[in-house]
């Protein structure tokens, strides 16, 4: 019996295998492996400040790494995994790459599905934009210079947020910037998307005006749909007159696209600098 086609040509294991970035990168557990190792280093520095709460919620809490000047610009990192798994304790060795040039680093923790909707979630994200602007003083950096990022699901973050007062800038990576397949696919059996939440909460759709530049990225070598989803935001912002570019990492794919965020020379934290001169 031939399943029903559901998306772009996709039945739902079709569409499913579209966006099983584990799944597409052979030694993916290997990535995450490393990363978590490296991002316990970090998190054992003594100048780690952890598990600041930021919200009401057991997993509203953020990590802070300084860079070590005073009134430095700040880097916010959102995790991805879907909206449904990882956490902020797995992802501190992104900030081996922004740290080097003076830029502090913080990364964000959130509920995930199915204890929280991606409503929800993006609420949370704001919540820790408004606190870290509140507390800039406190931890030392610029309160004018907060900038966004995120990977993956961070990246949907990232831009939903965009247009929050303290956004000064924005780097979605491997972003999903259109919730629809999302909704249709296995990834919903957490989440529970319905039409309506997809139509509020896709970057792609809503467009939401950012208050500073966004830089898009996403590997060459990643899955076609998710580069699709950058380019078809990039394209329908741009017509928008939105400050938002894109950029195509060639051999990158999922997993190995942020390492150019957690090495100083990396393509990613080039993007970042960029956008943090723009802001000056």
């Amino acid at each position: 019996m031939t399943s029903a086609v559901l998306y772009r040509g996709m039945d739902r294991a079709a569409l499913g295998a579209a966006y099983n970035n584990s799944a597409a990168v052979a030694d993916s557990q290997e990535w995450v492996a490393r990363w978590r190792a490296r991002s316990a280093a970090a998190r054992s520095e003594p100048n780690a400040v952890l598990d600041v709460r930021y919200g009401r919620q057991p997993r509203a809490r953020l990590d802070y790494f300084p860079a070590g000047p005073k009134r430095a610009p700040l880097f916010a990192f959102i995790h991805g995994g879907y909206w449904q798994r990882n956490d902020k304790e797995g992802f501190a060795f992104v900030a081996e790459g922004p740290r080097p040039h003076g830029i502090d680093v913080a990364l964000l923790g959130y509920t995930l599905g199915p204890e929280a909707r991606i409503s929800d979630i993006v609420g949370e994200m704001r919540d820790a934009l408004t606190f870290l602007a509140a507390n800039a003083h406190g931890f030392g950096f610029d309160p004018g210079r907060i900038f966004v990022g995120g990977w993956s699901a961070g990246g949907h973050l990232t831009a939903a947020v965009c247009d929050h007062p303290a956004f000064r800038g924005g780097l979605p990576i491997s972003g999903i910037f259109d919730l629809e397949p999302i909704m249709l696919n296995y990834l919903n059996e957490k989440l529970a998307l319905d039409a309506a939440e997809v139509a509020a909460m896709s970057p792609l759709r809503t467009l939401p005006k950012p208050t500073g530049p966004l830089h898009v990225s996403v590997g060459g070598a990643e899955l076609p749909e998710l580069q699709r989803q950058s380019r078809d935001y990039a394209a329908a912002a741009q017509a928008r007159g939105q400050p938002v570019r894109l950029s195509v990492l060639a051999g990158l794919h999922h997993f190995s696209i942020l390492e150019e965020l957690a090495r100083p020379d990396g393509a990613l934290v080039g993007h970042l600098r960029e956008l943090i001169g723009r802001a000056q």
